[in-house]
């Protein structure tokens, strides 16, 4: 079971062994060199020299000086963990490896040529609109903006996994249109040329340029706490919020038994953003404790007012007219009910009181419980558990 408070619930390699020599046993002193010279004579043969470099002067890492950011400890030593849960991540993380290619398209071909209404293909064709650019910038926000910044490589390595994963979800958008014989160039454009997409892209890529600079300073507080800021906008409004509600329309429409294999490409992929939001926003509040930061509440507040108006002027681009089973109501119905969710995890104050769950199904529709063994063509029990809990 994953939820967003725990979303989680060695044996050392033998040496080859040889008959032929015996072990080297070292008599030298402590205090000499690692390196050595090997200077050539006159005639081209190699003598040993005793010539040392300097002694090395590092001292053992101590995990209370791992941080998140600006820490003091040598990135390149996993171990000792001072973030043993990051760590964990990524092993959950690899465990929920797939691929777009282990999903059967056959039948929404059909669907959607033959049983999808025109507002339906609306519908559809404009969430792999946004989807397809929404995961990029996903990518390039951990893998080009954040991983860098971390001074714990247990950190890194899952936020290694997670430009992976990204990088997989842009596949899985491009194999369904692939699958599908959408226009491709038609609908990577749609963010360019649609305002109501294009306007929620700019948001993000603000907030990454505001972070993705060569001179950044974290050591600066002003600029910490931006940065902050734009980890936890990717993390609460992005991939939290944005995100999940992207995904249910289609869920909607697998409700009704069209797009199975969409959706459960998209099922897939709400299991990795379940761990991808959850460790920023875990991340993020370990910044804010380690380095003992107050962001402004009403910045905050500010920032999901702002998703919640760009998050209208999409669902009514989306939705002009309902389909069976969901509306632009009930699109931003629910932005609002998961954004306090979100909040509360981040600590924050509730955006949205009063906010009702509009869509009760969505959390189950969700849920992935079973994958199939596609090497023996039968259900079998998902490998990391069962369903998906977002408290």
């Amino acid at each position: 079971m994953l939820n967003w408070d725990e979303p989680l619930s060695p044996q050392a390699p033998r040496a080859p062994e040889s008959a032929l020599e015996a072990p080297v046993i070292n008599t030298e002193p402590a205090v000499t060199p690692l390196v050595r010279e090997i200077p050539l004579d006159d005639t081209g043969a190699g003598e040993i020299s005793q010539t040392a470099s300097a002694p090395l002067t590092a001292k053992p890492i101590n995990p209370e000086d791992k941080r998140v950011v600006n820490g003091l400890a040598d990135i390149n030593q996993l171990a000792p963990f001072k973030y043993p849960w990051a760590w964990e991540y990524f092993l959950n993380a690899n465990k929920n490896h797939w691929t777009p290619l282990d999903i059967n398209m056959t039948q929404d071909v059909h669907d959607f040529q033959h049983k999808l209404t025109l507002e339906e293909r609306h519908v559809y064709e404009n969430v792999l609109s946004y989807l397809t650019t929404s995961d990029i910038l996903a990518m390039r926000n951990i893998g080009l903006a954040v991983m860098e910044k971390m001074s714990a490589p247990e950190l890194q390595i899952y936020q290694a996994r997670q430009v992976y994963e990204e990088a997989m979800h842009t596949w899985t958008y491009q194999h369904c249109i692939e699958s599908l014989g959408l226009d491709q160039g038609e609908i990577y454009n749609r963010y360019r040329v649609v305002p109501e997409i294009h306007h929620k892209i700019q948001m993000c890529n603000r907030r990454l340029d505001s972070v993705l600079r060569a001179d950044i300073d974290l050591t600066d507080r002003d600029e910490l706490e931006n940065f902050v800021l734009a980890y936890t906008f990717f993390a609460g409004v992005f991939e939290g919020t944005w995100f999940y509600n992207g995904f249910s329309p289609i869920f909607a429409l697998q409700r009704r038994g069209l797009m199975k294999g969409t959706a459960e490409q998209f099922q897939y992929i709400m299991r990795d953003e379940v761990l991808h939001a959850s460790f920023g926003i875990r991340v993020c509040k370990q910044i804010v404790l380690e380095e003992n930061i107050k962001l402004d509440p009403k910045v905050i507040q500010q920032m999901w007012e702002e998703a919640e108006a760009a998050e209208m002027q999409y669902a009514n681009y989306l939705l002009p007219d309902p389909i069976l089973g969901y509306s632009a109501e009930d699109h931003l119905a629910q932005f609002r009910f998961i954004a306090n969710r979100r909040a509360n995890k981040l600590n924050h104050a509730i955006p949205f009181p009063g906010a009702e769950n509009a869509l009760p199904w969505l959390d189950e529709q969700a849920n992935l419980k079973k994958e199939k063994n596609f090497f023996e063509t039968r259900v079998t029990e998902y490998q990391t558990g069962g369903a998906l809990n977002w408290d």
